[in-house]
């Protein structure tokens, strides 16, 4: 169980990093409260992504449905992160990895389903 889900569990594990590294640059900003949802969003990102980590790690019959949630916030996080992408690199890269977060979480329940 663990190899056949480790590309999926290194993409949950990349976002995790990215999104607390971007919530806390965030909070070095200037206007932190512009960047007040993408905190939020990193925050809720980071939670989902490290709980559904745990979950498909002991093979969990509740992961699928975490696989669905995650996708979802990884994808609004992502979008998130993108409206400030230009000008806050690590904005740019935790957009990357929520979107690569969120295909393999869509692909990691189409594997199952």
């Amino acid at each position: 169980m663990h190899n056949q889900n480790q590309p999926l569990l290194d993409a949950l594990n990349a976002c995790i990093a990215s999104c607390e590294h971007c919530a806390t640059a965030c909070l070095q900003e200037q206007d932190v409260q512009m960047m007040a949802r993408c905190i939020s969003l990193d925050r809720d990102c980071a939670d989902i992504c490290a709980l559904t980590a745990r979950l498909l790690a002991r093979g969990s019959e509740h992961a699928q449905h975490l696989l669905r949630e995650c996708a979802e916030i990884c994808k609004a996080c992502g979008d998130e992160c993108e409206k400030h992408a230009a000008h806050m690199e690590h904005c740019r890269e935790c957009a990357e990895a929520c979107r690569r977060c969120e295909a393999a979480c869509r692909q990691g329940v189409s594997v199952a389903a």
